[in-house]
């Protein structure tokens, strides 16, 4: 089976399987998904959802939270770790978002990545969930499942997954399927102890053939 085979069978599977897959990050503005995005590095979602309403509650604009002592910031965020750095990171983006784009989050790739704290993964996630574009969000998940079921080389590097990913994986696709890998690499697909005789993809993946 050719990649773009096992791609269009693998996202029909998924589909069936994780109908109602989403961003479990809770944040009803895409600016909170910068925020919550740059929160969850080296960090659950549960904990980033737990900690950003206090945030979100003090400074509910961009404009507030890029004027906001850096020192609360680190207080809230704290329980995320990194806070340090991520509340840094956090003031520096909104400040940015603020001055050059009037607050206004960019829904370009380019633009995206000129935002401190802001590499590919994120901009992929906000391009997918907040405009609906394409967007092949290379976090763990999907990394580890792409190489394992075969639809990527096997690499460990987010790029090199993403541009492969790009070529087999339909635009209006991608960023479902970039969640369903997250849903199933979690229920399924485990990385210490994956549950391939539960597996509805057991029977195309890589590793069990």
């Amino acid at each position: 089976m050719r990649k773009k085979e096992l791609s269009a069978e693998v996202i029909s599977r998924l589909k069936k399987e994780y109908p109602h897959s989403k961003c479990t990050l809770d944040v009803s503005q895409a600016w909170q998904l910068l925020v919550s995005v740059r929160l969850a590095a080296q960090c659950t979602d549960k904990r980033v959802n737990e900690t950003v309403p206090e945030l979100f509650e003090k400074y509910p604009a961009p404009q507030l939270l890029a004027e906001a002592d850096i020192k609360d910031i680190e207080r809230i965020v704290r329980p995320c770790g990194l806070y340090k750095t991520k509340a840094k990171d956090i003031k520096a983006c909104m400040t940015m978002l603020c001055s050059e784009f009037d607050g206004i989050v960019p829904d370009t790739m380019e633009e995206l990545l000129t935002l401190p704290g802001v590499g590919r993964k994120s901009a992929n996630l906000i391009l997918g969930d907040i405009f609906g574009k394409e967007a092949y969000v290379c976090d763990t998940h999907c990394i580890r499942l792409s190489g394992r079921i075969g639809l990527t080389d096997g690499s460990k590097d987010p790029l090199s997954v993403e541009m492969q990913l790009r070529k087999i994986v339909p635009p209006e696709e991608s960023g479902e399927l970039c969640h369903r890998l997250v849903d199933h690499g979690r229920a399924v697909c485990k990385a210490g102890r994956p549950m391939c005789d539960e597996c509805v993809l057991s029977d195309i993946c890589r590793k069990k053939i």
